[in-house]
Formats: C-alpha cells, sequence, structure tokens
C-alpha cells in the first residue's frame, strides 16, 4: 500500500513539476522585464505590464539593427572579441549554443527531419542542414549535410553523409528536436502526430 501511495505521489510530481517551472519561468521572465524596464517610464506614464510593452518594442527595434550593415559588423567584431578570452569564450559559447538551439528553426536552418542508417538494425534522427555542402567540401553531389544532436544536453555533431543513408520522416522539427534531446522519452502526444516514413 506504501509503495502504491509512493508511486502516486512520484506521478503527481512528474506531472505537476513541468508546469510549475513554466509558470515560474515565466512569471520571473515578465517580473525581470517589468523591474529592470520601469525606471526609464515617467511614473505619470506608467501602469502595470509597461515595462513588458516597452522590452519587447526595444526588441523589435534591435532586431531592426542587427541587419544593419554597421551593426552587423561590430557584432561580429564583439564575438571574435569573446571568443579570444580563455573563461568568457566558454560561457559566452555555450549561451550561443543555447539560443541557437531554441531557435533552431532559423539559426541552424533546418529543411527536414531525417533517419540517417547507422547500420542496419540503428537509425539516428537527424536535421538536413545544408544539401549543397558535401558538393562544395567534399566534391561529391551524393553527400548532404546532417545535423545529429545529443540527448539530454546542448550541442551534437554534424555529419556529411550519403543520400542513400538519409531518409525522411514525416515530424515537424519542434517534435523530432524534443524526442531526440529527451533521448526518446517523449510524451504520449508526440505518438499521435504523423507516423515516420519507412519506405
Amino acid at each position: 500500500m506504501l509503495k502504491k501511495i509512493m508511486l502516486l505521489v512520484v506521478q503527481g510530481l512528474l506531472a505537476v513539476v513541468p508546469i510549475t517551472l513554466t509558470i515560474y519561468a515565466l512569471y520571473w521572465l515578465i517580473t525581470s522585464v517589468e523591474r529592470t524596464l520601469t525606471p526609464i517610464i515617467p511614473a505619470q506614464y506608467y501602469f502595470p505590464g509597461l515595462g513588458v510593452v516597452t522590452g519587447i518594442v526595444l526588441l523589435f527595434f534591435a532586431g531592426l539593427l542587427v541587419n544593419a550593415y554597421v551593426i552587423k559588423v561590430l557584432l561580429r567584431w564583439g564575438e571574435r572579441l569573446f571568443e579570444r578570452i580563455p573563461l568568457v569564450k566558454t560561457f559566452y559559447g555555450a549561451i550561443q549554443d543555447a539560443v541557437n538551439l531554441i531557435n533552431v528553426g532559423k539559426q541552424q536552418k533546418m529543411q527536414s527531419v531525417v533517419s540517417v542508417q547507422i547500420s542496419d538494425s540503428i537509425h539516428l534522427i537527424g536535421f538536413v542542414t545544408n544539401i549543397e555542402g558535401g558538393k562544395t567540401l567534399f566534391k561529391d553531389e551524393e553527400k548532404v549535410g546532417v545535423y545529429i544532436p545529443l540527448s539530454y544536453q546542448i550541442g551534437g555533431y554534424t555529419l556529411y553523409i550519403d543520400r542513400s543513408k538519409v531518409t525522411p520522416l514525416d515530424i515537424d522539427v519542434e517534435s523530432a528536436m524534443r524526442i531526440a534531446l529527451t533521448g526518446g522519452s517523449q510524451s504520449k502526444s508526440d505518438f499521435d502526430k504523423p507516423e515516420c516514413k519507412t519506405d
């Protein structure tokens, strides 16, 4: 009886923790932005939530600025500077990898989800990043660039592999990335999505 109670407690904990942490993270982000930007807003114009709105507006203009040539040059210079400082480059690289992973659709330019055949009985989930890369790097038109993410951590490998070893999968990039990063321990809802192509 005690084991059954403990099992139910653990199941309840596993169900509540992801939702609770997500809500807390959103609350922390919103309140942090609000506290940070409130001092720059005149008191007579302030109302709750204006700090978040101001933050969104500032990010919008930042997005416009990073597309300017001069800003791009300055950002590249700053990246090169950070990458030369021993401790800073490790911290900066980790943050950059995290941002690239969150924004995987744009930053990594994922084109499709594929199954990469390692052996007759082993397949890895990957993402096509460059169709022409093999032709450019290896003078081989049959090789395509495929990014293989590592489970339970940020990072992965970029492989250039023959097209014959790559099979498209009928699943969106976000769902496939979730499956890959969690070591395949996806929720039931992931199985309810379109099945993988096997032919």
